[in-house]
Parts: structure tokens; sequence; C-alpha cells
């Protein structure tokens, strides 16, 4: 991240810089400007949109003042609301300003400290985030670019269809509860080719009766499928005869299961659409193959973390990408008081929840990561719970992978049991 300590950012900040506060909006943003020493240089909060003459109108009043005040720097400060600020960042970029991020829970916190109200407004938000600039309270935005921002991007799409797919199924499965409860007596899953083929031509009980043993067996020989035969195909009439589904509405309910699996099917091919474009990318980044090769470690897992964190080498080390996560500990102690550590669920969700799955993954597959993981949860001192056994394994699995990214090593099991300290004890 080559991170800057809070002082360097503070230094930054001069009697030459000229310090602005942005509160974004949808169509709209407000920004006032100050000098290092939070003495204000704009009379009133400027208002302008969110487009190609809004951003012509903030530049020619920052050249302005710039030249009034002899400024040499500009430090502009935003909070990054949604997306409605990543246009603005660049067209500030392009013009050479300094453009940073502040935490929104830091304006919400510091917002009372100058009239000690709660209120929030487009006059008062410019000015605090302003100060949390000039006190060097503030992030450099990193938006990811070439083959980093393809992989981020294939990562949400992946993500978005694979939830509508989940939506889907769940209507579905409203559907059988509804129509055709018995359906999983012959079929467990209906996701498979030989259940889909019938649920297209015969989705009601009356329909599979109507069709009989032969018909259903006929389907399935016209479209060749192995696996299926006049033993499945009797195992789903008997279904549809003893069914207590209801009866009523029965071409709306044929239009529903249709229109249903035909979603399904589209959203199923669309997202291994995208896997297989993700998959070609990601072998754009150097190492990436080598994370695979771990025992537990598949592709969701190598995209979710490369997609997540982008280019490795603006991190120092594997512990700023763990706080980037949100998987930082946090301590909760105050004299004789010793509460308990958590996480602090502050960073990239996204990132989160999928070391978080890895974690799980390894521990079921991997018998190195489950054998760290019985030792946490059922050591003589502190053990911990499962749920903090995996957080720490998947801690880990970050330290893992930035050392397999960054450094083209092979990932051993049996070197990282030998590095723990309790390991060789046990084993004596």
């Amino acid at each position: 991240m080559n991170h800057n300590t809070q002082n360097d950012k503070i230094e930054a900040i001069d009697s030459e810089t000229l310090v602005g506060g942005i509160d974004i909006g949808s169509e709209y943003h407000f920004i006032r400007f100050f000098t290092d020493r939070k003495i204000e240089l704009s009379k009133k909060p400027f208002k302008f949109e969110n487009n190609q003459e809004g951003f012509d109108q903030i530049i020619g009043l920052i050249e302005d003042l710039k030249a009034k005040y002899h400024k040499k720097d500009v430090y502009l400060g935003m909070e990054p609301t949604g997306h409605y600020w990543f246009n603005l960042m660049i067209a500030l970029e392009f013009k050479g300003y300094h453009v940073v991020i502040v935490n929104p829970m830091h304006v919400k916190k510091s917002k009372e400290l100058d009239d000690n109200s709660p209120a929030k407004n487009d006059r008062k938000d410019p000015k605090v985030i302003a100060g949390l600039v000039i006190e060097g309270r503030y992030q450099k935005p990193y938006l990811p670019d070439g083959v980093y921002a393809e992989l981020r991007s294939f990562n949400i799409l992946i993500e978005n269809a694979t939830e509508e797919m989940t939506c889907k199924k769940n209507q579905i499965a409203r559907w059988f509860a509804i129509y055709f409860p018995n359906f999983k007596d012959a079929f467990s899953d209906y996701t498979r080719k030989s259940a889909m083929l019938i649920l297209k031509v015969a989705p009601l009980p009356a329909d599979i009766l109507k069709l009989g043993e032969e018909g259903v067996n006929k389907i399935w020989r016209e479209a060749k499928l192995r696996g299926v035969g006049m033993k499945k195909a009797k195992e789903l009439v008997e279904a549809a005869k003893c069914t207590v589904g209801m009866q009523r509405a029965p071409k709306s309910a044929t239009l529903e299961i249709r229109h249903l699996i035909e979603d399904f099917e589209c959203l199923s091919e669309r997202r291994m659409e995208l896997e297989t474009e993700a998959a070609e990318l990601l072998k754009q980044v150097p190492n990436a193959d080598k994370l695979q090769e771990i025992k537990g470690v598949g592709f969701k897992t190598t995209l979710g973390f490369v997609a997540e964190i982008g280019d490795l080498t603006r991190f120092d080390n594997a512990k700023q990408i763990q706080k980037l996560a949100g998987l930082s500990i946090v301590n909760d102690e105050s004299c004789k008081h010793v509460g308990e550590h958590h996480i602090s669920h502050r960073g990239r969700k996204r990132l989160r929840y999928t070391m978080y799955l890895a974690g799980v993954s390894v521990i079921a597959h991997n018998e190195a990561f489950a054998e760290i993981y019985q030792h946490l949860i059922t050591r003589s001192e502190n053990p911990l719970k499962k749920m903090q056994a995996v957080i720490a394994v998947s801690c880990k699995l970050i330290r893992i992978f930035y050392g397999v990214l960054a450094h083209g090593i092979t990932f051993d099991e049996n070197k990282m049991l030998r590095d723990i300290t309790w390991y060789g004890k046990d084993a004596a």
C-alpha cells in the first residue's frame, strides 16, 4: 500500500496548499475551500453539476483561487459515496490535483465538533471533509486499472449472476411446493438435464399422467440421454399420482415454470461465459495459477482475492491486506476491563467474505489446515471458538497468498506445519 503515516499526510499540506472539501451527490456536488490553517477562502459553498460543464466550472474556480491566494498545490477531499464520485475524481486528477477520500464514519462522528449539532447539510459537510484532510485523516483512492479493473468487474458480474440464480432457484422451489411437491421423489435435483426436459414439456402432475411412462421415456430417448429410462419414468409417474399439489390455474402455472427455467438456464450460461473470460484474464496475473495448486483453493477464491486487492505491489506486507479485508483484530481493553477481541469488519466486504469461504474450504479439504484448525479449538491455553478459528485460518491464508503472489513460491503444506512452533511439540 506504500503506506504514509498521518504525520506525512499533515506535512504534505502547507501554507502553499489549497484544500477543498466536496460533498458528493447524484446530480450536484458542493465544495468549499480552505487554507492549511482551516481559514475559509470561499464565501459560500459552490454548487456544480455532475457533468463536464460542472467539472469545467469547478476547475476554473480552483485555478482562480490558486492565482488569487498564491497556492501551488491542491488537495481535494470527498466521501466515496456510491459511484457518483468516480468521474469527478478522474477529471480532477487529470488536471494534476491531489484527490483523496475520507471515511464517511469519520465525517459523521466529527461533524458536531464545530456547532455541537448532528445536523447534516450541503454547507456543513464540505467543511468537515476539508478539516479531516487538513488533519491528515484521509486515504488516497485506488481504482484498479488494466487487467485488475477487468477482473474486479468480472468478479462483480459473476457474483450478481450467482445471486440472481439463487433467487430463481427459490422461486422454482416455491413453484414445486405449490404445484408438484412430490417431484423430488423422482428427482432430488431438478437442474439435471433429464428433469429440465420433462418440466419444459410436462411440468404439472396431470401432464405427466397424460404422457404416461412410455411418453416420458420417449422424451429422454429422443434427447439421447443416458442414465434415465423406464425405471425413472415409472418413479415420476408414481410421484404424479400421489401428488397433493394445487390443480387450479394450470395454464399460468405452466407458463410460470417454463419462464423460470428459461431464466435459470440463461443465467447459468451467462455465469459460465463470465467465468471463462475471467479465467483467461487471470492467466495474466503473475503467479495466480500457483494459488489454485493449494488443495482447497479454487478458481473462485483466486479470482475473488486478486480482483479485490488489485495490484499487489501497492502493499508492503500481508497485514495491510488483512486490514483491507476487515480481518484485523480489535482490542476491547480499559484499565481492569478486558473484553473479547474481535475483527474490525472495516474494509472490503467481498474480500472478507471470499477469505472466510476460503478458510472453510481449506479446513474441509486440506489436511494441514484441518490440523491447524483442530489445534486452535482444542489447545489447553486460550482455545478459540469455531468461528474464531476459521478467521485465524483465513488470516493465515492471506499471508500465504501474499507470499505466493509476491515471491512466486510454491506452497508446501509440510513446510507450513514445520514452521509452526506448536507442531513439533505436539508431534513429539
